[in-house]
């Protein structure tokens, strides 16, 4: 009796034991949240999940996502990360500048954010220069090579004088960007030519005036420019006017060229750097990264569009996109 007591025992302990494990295994939910609506931001969130999946964390599995979206909306950031602070969540990933800077300031240490596609993190206040950060927050940087776009810009169009800015005045990401671009313009022998703005709404008002004073317009990670792409060429292709993206999704949209990211890989960096603090890090530990992979890319749609003939010995070092459409 006594051994098939024991038998029955082994084998009620073996038909648990996948029962105790399912029941053991941690499920984690993380709020996305992401400033606007455009292709670098969307490749941005679909690498994270990637980098999280390759952690072992898999949405579905062990991970439930609440992805929400601003719109470009300044007004709705600090909402949306009201809501994950309510709700409890493990982790906020916050996706560009503005929704950044929104999320560290909103869950004030209790969550901890991963943050992506932040241009200045110092200049944010989302990370120090000289000692970890103390706000439960660390992430990537989509730092644009300033000086590489500008020797880019001289090797395609050697005669041109002006380089036009047009940026949004309240993201303190473009407000860094425009001052690169202005301490390193004359080692290039350029002249910078600002024209800013406050909503997408000012875009058709500024444009105009910008083009008629430059030789060509490089864009920024500007997110509210970024999602008004399409009307920013409209109007200078109609002029014959260059325009150099800030990463790879804006030359398949149109853009002539630009020494860019991938926002894909970008993403997925941070993804890995998520689920190393869902695995029981301190994101104050993990210092932020800058994503340091460039490559350059062309149109050649619109070079030939624009009249542009690419140096042989310039092709070689570059990457041809074709169009979106």
């Amino acid at each position: 009796m006594k051994k098939l007591m024991s038998l029955l025992c082994a084998l009620l302990l073996v038909a648990l034991l996948p029962l105790a494990g399912l029941a053991e295994t941690p499920t984690y939910e993380i709020g996305v949240a992401l400033f606007a609506n455009h292709p670098s931001l969307d490749n941005c969130y679909k690498g994270f999940l990637l980098g999280l999946e390759e952690s072992g964390f898999v949405v579905g599995k062990n991970l439930t996502v609440d992805e929400q979206n601003a719109q470009g909306d300044m007004g709705l950031t600090a909402i949306i990360a009201n809501s994950f602070v309510s709700n409890g969540v493990d982790l906020i990933a916050a996706i560009a500048t503005p929704m950044a800077i929104a999320a560290v300031n909103t869950a004030d240490g209790r969550i901890p954010v991963i943050y992506s596609a932040v241009s200045a993190p110092i200049e944010a206040g989302l990370a120090y220069a000289d000692r970890p950060f103390d706000g439960n927050a660390t992430g990537t940087s989509d730092q644009i090579p300033v000086r590489d776009q500008l020797a880019l810009i001289r090797a395609l169009q050697p005669e041109a004088k002006t380089i036009g800015l047009l940026y949004t005045v309240g993201e303190i990401n473009s407000q860094v960007q425009a001052g690169q671009y202005k301490e390193a313009a004359a080692e290039f022998g350029f002249e910078i030519v600002e024209s800013t703005i406050t909503t997408g709404a000012d875009i058709p008002l500024a444009l105009p005036g910008l083009i008629e004073k430059v030789d060509c317009i490089s864009m920024l990670t500007d997110n509210t420019v970024v999602q008004h792409l399409d009307l920013v060429l409209d109007k200078t292709d109609a002029a014959k006017l260059p325009v150099y993206g800030s990463e790879i999704e804006q030359v398949k949209n149109g853009c002539l060229a630009t020494v860019g990211i991938d926002y894909v890989a970008l993403g997925r960096q941070t993804g890995l750097m998520a689920a190393r603090v869902l695995n029981g890090e301190s994101a104050d530990s993990i210092p932020f990264e800058i994503l340091k992979d460039f490559a350059v890319y062309y149109s050649s749609e619109a070079a030939q569009a624009l009249g542009i003939v690419i140096p042989e010995s310039q092709l070689a070092g570059m990457n041809e996109v074709g169009s979106l459409e």
